[in-house]
């Protein structure tokens, strides 16, 4: 288990996830049933579980409860602040027991519980608190401390009784909890996980429950006070088992946010899409265009990377870190992605009120600025490499799309920006620096970087951003190396060659799927399309038991890395929706484009 309170990004409470012994749980266990089975209760993220026993049955539902904005609020959900499990005796009777062993802190402090209300407690060093509550003739259970400093809430539940226990943050504590009110919160969350993923269904052929699956899971990642999106809800679950690739990701990366503001355009969430659009204007503003790769939620910086060398790591994988030193990297390629980004949205919501006003626009011609002047230089790179910088191609890939969005954004409205006549000749001049210098001459693929002979996995995106058509012979040069240098098992693409590549890191890590993902785009672009719906088919078929994906996969099916991973259900969706539109050339290549229909 893993949980941090009150936010994605503080501490743990409950670790087990990183150390089996010493991390802290909170466990509910049904007398003489195995663990429950498992599965979401429809297009929500409400996890609905049943045990068996020989006495009888049950049934839980655990969820972090929300409800619907009482107006057209963009939020689309709102946060109660509280995890819920709701368990209910279907036939029978059975004996359930919780027992909530909070390790606060990542497991440096001790829990100190005390009884604050009949079935209620407070724990002092994390601010938590817990109220219980039943029905159906039974009596509130009193959590008991024990001596470990675990609390336990144990009931014997007759054929229709349930049993509501709601753990949350000292700052979102309601009035006292009944079996009614937790029954009210199931029905509103369920109520608003429905209305957000009924607003625009989507109706492709190609793993519409997987899609509708990923967007919940994108939903899920936001952060509904601050328009955030991280990464993933977790940190150090590693890239290989046993290694050293553990990095924490319960934070903001610009190019996560600015690809799903492309996502929900597409999907038609516009509201959203432009909430999450000024969480990073207003960083562009902040900087005054000279762009970190990451923010924290509140969209400042300061997160420095340490090393928790109390915790075992999952699975033995050490170190286990918090924070992350890629804060302090030069990424050059998330300029790229916020203006493309930009201009979709310009493009979609021009003249209509949720338009970008004069001031945004004018912060987004600042990160144009800054491009113009540091194209020409070395940068970490979209993998976050710790060794010298490089000129990475997909970083001046991403350079050349922030200088023609850039263009094209000034002229969507109808603006002059001071240095517009310099990004005409500044896209044009790196244009030509990336087809001279960025092909190899002997197989006329792209190469990873400028001198180099290796290949890289991000290189499949230069047809996805209108940079050459999907079928250009180096486009086409570029997919068949990067299968044959990094391809695995026929649907698996690795990002790049550890070794090859000196990322400044040891050991090896698994397939990279939002890779995997592109590399189906690339081939729809290609007009490969067959092969791109067989690997595409092929992925979705090794998600997760809950239909989740983490960032990476060995090709026998094992989820490596931070889970779930928005990157990859980014991918997944791009996927589908470029196979929808594969036999409509003309559409696939408008969008990868970025021309306004």
């Amino acid at each position: 288990m893993w949980l941090c309170a009150p936010r994605f990004d503080s501490p743990s409470v409950f670790a087990r996830l990183l150390d089996r012994a010493g991390g802290g749980a909170w466990e509910t266990a049904v007398e003489g049933a195995g663990p429950p089975e498992q599965e979401y209760a429809g297009d929500t993220l409400v996890l609905r579980g049943r045990w068996t026993t020989p006495t009888g049955s049950a049934v839980a539902h655990d969820f972090l409860a929300a409800r619907p904005p009482e107006s057209d609020d963009v939020r689309g959900l709102v946060p109660e602040g509280m995890l819920v499990r709701l368990l209910t005796c279907e036939r029978g009777r059975v004996l359930v027991r919780h027992r909530l062993d909070a390790r606060p802190d990542y497991a440096r402090r001790p829990a100190r519980w005390t009884a604050a209300s009949a079935g209620g407690a407070r724990e002092e060093t994390a601010g938590l608190w817990l109220e219980t509550a039943a029905d159906g003739a039974v009596d509130t259970p009193a959590p008991r401390v024990g001596a470990d400093g675990s609390l336990t809430v144990e009931t014997l539940l007759p054929e229709g009784a349930t049993l509501a226990v709601a753990l949350g943050h000292e700052g979102a504590r309601p009035g006292p909890l009944t079996v009614a009110g937790a029954r009210g919160l199931l029905d509103r969350t369920l109520a608003a996980w429905h209305a957000w993923a009924d607003r625009n269904p989507y109706g492709g052929r190609h793993g519409s429950a997987q899609v509708r699956r990923s967007a919940l899971v994108l939903r899920g990642l936001m952060s509904s006070d601050t328009g955030a999106l991280i990464a993933a809800p977790t940190t150090s679950l590693p890239e290989w088992p046993g290694g050293t690739r553990n990095w924490d990701y319960r934070y903001l990366w610009h190019r996560d946010a600015a690809l799903v503001v492309l996502v929900l355009m597409r999907l038609g969430h516009r509201a959203e899409a432009g909430r999450y659009l000024r969480v990073l204007v207003r960083h562009c503003r902040a900087t005054r265009g000279a762009l970190s790769p990451m923010l924290d939620l509140d969209g400042g910086g300061g997160i420095p990377e340490t090393e928790l060398g109390h915790l075992e790591g999952y699975r033995g994988s050490r170190p286990v870190r918090i924070g992350n030193d890629a804060e302090e990297q030069r990424q050059l390629d998330v300029y790229g992605q916020v203006l493309d980004a930009a201009l979709v949205y310009q493009q979609v919501t021009k003249g209509t009120r949720r338009a970008l006003d004069g001031e945004e626009l004018a912060a987004l011609f600042g990160v144009v600025d800054v491009a113009c002047r540091s194209w020409r230089e070395p940068d970490d790179g979209i993998w976050e490499v710790r060794a010298a910088p490089r000129h990475w191609t997909s970083s001046k890939l991403y350079l050349w799309v922030c200088l023609d969005r850039g263009i094209r954004l000034a002229e969507l409205a109808g603006a002059a920006p001071p240095g517009a006549a310099t990004w005409r000749a500044e896209r044009d001049a790196l244009r030509e620096d990336i087809l001279t210098r960025g092909v190899d001459e002997s197989s006329g693929a792209f190469v990873q970087s400028y001198g180099a002979r290796t290949t890289d996995a991000s290189l499949l995106r230069m047809p996805l951003l209108g940079f050459l058509p999907g079928d250009d012979p180096r486009v086409l040069a570029t997919i068949e190396r990067v299968e044959a240098e990094l391809g695995e098992d026929g649907w698996l693409v690795h990002r790049y060659d550890p070794v090859a590549t000196r990322d400044g890191i040891e050991g090896p890590e698994g397939g990279f799927l939002l890779c995997s993902f592109d590399m189906v785009s690339a081939l729809v672009l290609a007009g490969r399309h067959e092969e791109a719906r067989r690997r595409f088919e092929a992925l979705c078929a090794r998600a997760g038991r809950f239909g989740l994906f983490a960032e990476e996969m060995t090709a026998d099916g094992t989820m490596l890395g931070n889970y779930p991973q928005a990157f990859t259900h980014l991918g997944l969706i791009e996927a589908a929706m470029n196979l929808d539109a594969a036999e409509d050339r003309e559409a696939l290549h408008t969008w990868a484009g970025r021309i306004a229909g």
